[in-house]
């Protein structure tokens, strides 16, 4: 069979994910067009902590980093036949201290205003089989899709350096039906995520101080070990940030349909369940892919 274009529309925790599990089957050829990519703080990007990363062959050929990347590092690494305009990069291209690089296209970053914008050959000079929509709250707004159902459930939290050693979270505080209390702590040095909040329809982007101080004190009362038993003064904070959770009223939509004449797959509104239920929900979207284009999904 000949390959398949596929574009994935979001590079959120729904897009990658369902972007790597494409991947994995043969004779699909993925690019991710976003506005918004890993690294990104932003308003409307509700998965600011996922990234992705592939990594060229170098002098550390060898070291445990290597070895763990062992086989991104590879001159024929199992993605060539995945990414756009995989090539092999000559020897005199390379800056001192690299024995090899690879070149290629995963990524684009770009504002649609419709859905059929991705097929276009100003975005992706090839033929395009299939679009896969994880706008998330932007398919609210998206043309061709414009799901008035998806509206922001308004997040605001404190990252902090201090380490709670654990996950806790409570069912409601004091302070109002629109304000949480959970205690978050990253692996692999990612700080504790202190919330929070959860204010349906509000769009506003800006951090309420007032707010902050409450999920500070609220964090600390629970959590006494954040701040040895001392107050918010000795929490050590990083950022102060809002997110927007992509709430779908009756649940996430994992569907396919056609749009024009291109099929779409349709993979958002996870709320504030996003990471937890992405795997799954990309697994359901892998398979209405191979289903639309006729194919067996192999997962």
């Amino acid at each position: 069979m000949a390959d398949k274009n596929i574009v994935v529309i979001g590079a959120g925790v729904a897009g990658l994910t369902t972007a790597l599990l494409l991947s994995r089957i043969p004779g699909y050829k993925i690019v991710v067009i976003a506005k918004h990519m890993p690294g990104d703080y932003d308003i409307e990007y509700a998965s600011p902590w996922a990234g992705a990363n592939y990594m060229p062959r170098a002098k550390d050929q060898g070291s445990a980093t290597a070895n763990w990347f062992a086989e991104l590092l590879s001159p024929s690494p199992w993605f060539k036949n995945v990414v756009p305009g995989f090539r092999t990069l000559p020897k005199e291209d390379l800056r001192p201290g690299f024995d090899s690089a690879t070149s290629f296209t995963s990524f684009k970053r770009a504002v649609l205003n419709h859905i059929l914008d991705a097929t276009d050959r100003s975005v992706m000079p090839a033929k395009v089989d299939l679009v896969v929509n994880c706008t998330g709250l932007m398919a609210s707004k998206l043309g061709g899709v414009e799901d008035k159902t998806v509206i922001p459930a308004r997040g605001q939290i404190v990252v902090v350096r201090n380490d709670a050693g654990k996950m806790i979270d409570v069912s409601g505080t004091d302070d109002g039906e629109t304000e949480a209390c959970y205690v978050m702590t990253r692996a692999a040095g990612g700080g504790t995520i202190l919330g929070g909040s959860y204010q349906q329809g509000d769009w506003n982007p800006q951090v309420d101080p007032n707010l902050a101080v409450r999920i500070m004190k609220r964090a600390v009362q629970m959590c006494p070990q954040l701040t040895d038993g001392e107050g918010i003064e000795k929490l050590d904070i990083i950022r102060h940030a809002v997110g927007l959770r992509p709430v779908r009223a009756g649940g996430t939509r994992i569907e396919k349909e056609k749009i024009g004449d291109t099929w779409v797959v349709h993979n958002y509104g996870a709320g504030g369940a996003g990471y937890q239920s992405s795997y799954g929900c990309a697994q359901d979207a892998v398979k209405l892919v191979s289903d639309a284009l006729g194919r067996q999904a192999r997962l």
